[in-house]
Formats: structure tokens, sequence, C-alpha cells
């Protein structure tokens, strides 16, 4: 009887622990790192296949979400966001010390750039720099500290009650019913032009096309807003389309770190 109250204990925790917002969720994650896989080059694959002993993109996609809830790991909390005001930008705004996600992005980067790095090291990186591309294309994560990145803008959703990072988290990718392999294979297909067009630009460039999205969002959604059918409409190509850039654009990172 103990031994099933404590079960029953661990699995209410722990379903409260990842019920926290979670940055594109588990599918969105997914679905960028199996569509990062498709455009890495074989000297790419071989090497990210060394540091996680075989496993995927998508397997390790989630791997920043799952250590939140362990102190150990506590510093790397800040680095899943970045925030400056609309009328600012990154490179004239206050910094935080403690870092953010365009900082972690650079110093997954160098660590994975290092040769006197550990494989153990560089792994905890790559798993973190799978994530963070994710993250850098949610357009909520690139937001305004005010109400922390949208978790305290409060909408609806199909009549319950949520907030504006959670829909773009979670609720347009869970509402549209595909799983994270599902969204990978049923990426638009891009012509040589448009591929190329996604895969230029810098980091920061990426940032700023985010925070183009999140400027958008803010303009065309009120607090308060029973959100639904016609926001799904508007938005889940949208929400597609990040997916897809997110895992090409992680795929040219890891291509010129192994090159």
């Amino acid at each position: 009887m103990k031994t099933l109250i404590f079960s029953f204990f661990f699995l209410l925790v722990s379903s409260l622990s990842y019920g926290l917002p979670a940055d594109w969720g588990k599918t969105g994650h997914r679905a960028t790192g199996a569509i990062a896989q498709k455009y890495l080059s074989k000297k790419a694959k071989r090497e990210i296949e060394k540091l996680l002993d075989g496993q995927s993109l998508a397997l390790v996609s989630t791997f920043a979400d799952e250590i939140k809830s362990d102190d150990n790991y506590r510093e790397y909390a800040p680095w899943h966001y970045v925030n400056f005001p609309f009328d600012s930008n990154y490179d004239i705004h206050p910094k935080s010390d403690k870092g953010d996600l365009y900082m972690a992005i650079q110093k997954c980067m160098e660590v994975l750039k290092d040769d006197n790095a550990t494989k153990e090291k560089k792994a905890f990186h790559l798993k973190l720099l799978v994530h963070f591309l994710g993250d850098l294309h949610q357009p909520l994560h690139v937001g305004m500290a005010e109400d922390r990145g949208g978790n305290r803008f409060q909408v609806q959703w199909f009549d319950e009650g949520t907030n504006l990072h959670s829909v773009w988290d979670e609720k347009i990718i869970e509402s549209y019913q595909m799983s994270y392999t599902e969204l990978a294979k049923n990426s638009k297909k891009l012509s040589k032009n448009e591929l190329q067009n996604i895969q230029n630009g810098s980091v920061k460039d990426w940032m700023y096309e985010s925070r183009g999205l999140c400027e958008q969002i803010y303009k065309t959604t009120i607090s308060g807003d029973n959100l639904g059918y016609l926001y799904m409409y508007d938005y889940v190509d949208v929400v597609r389309s990040q997916l897809q850039k997110g895992g090409i654009r992680l795929a040219v990172l890891l291509n010129d770190i192994f090159k």
C-alpha cells in the first residue's frame, strides 16, 4: 500500500513539474530536431552520433527542459529566453548577468568547437543547443520581461483559461494533432532559393526575425481574448514554418561546427 501511495505521489509531482511552460513543448522541439537531422552533412552526422552515443537530435531536444526540475542545473534557466522592449533592440538593451538565449547559443557553439572540451561537456552543450535553436524560433521566447514572455498575458484557448506563451508553446501544435514525426515529414517542400534564404543570416538575424513575429502577435492578440479556430487558421502555418526554420538552421550551425 505504501508503495502504491508513493508511486501516486511521484506521478503527481512529476505531472505538476512537467506541466510548466515547456518551450515549443515536446512535440515542437522533437519536430525541429527531426527536421535538422535531414539537413546534416555526413561528417556532422558521424560526429553527433559519437557524442550522443547514437541518440537522435529529436530525442535529446527536450533535455534542456527535463533538467529544469533539478536544482543542480538552475543556472541554465535564464538561457531559454531573451527579453528586451519593443522600442529597443538587443545590442543597446542592458544584458542579464545570468545570460540569455542568444548568449546561450554562442556558449554552446564555443564549447562544441573547443578541441580541449571533454566528450561529456560537448554532449551536454549539444543537447542544449538543439533545444535553444527551437526556443529561438518560438516568438514568445524573444519577448518582453514585463509579462515574462507572455506567461502573464492571460487569454482563453477554446474557452479554457491559459496564457499567450502556452498557446505558442503547445496549444497550437497540440490542437493540430500531428506527431513530431508527422510534422517533420510534412514540412513545406522548399525551392532551392527558399532553402537558401532560410539558411542565410546569423543567429542574431534569426533572433530578430522571431522578434518581428512576436511584435505581430502582440498587435493581433488582446488580453482576455478567447482564441480558437480563427487563431489556429491565422497562425498554424507560421508555427509550422518556425519549426522548419529552426531545424534547418540548427543543421546549418552543426554542419559548420563539425565541418
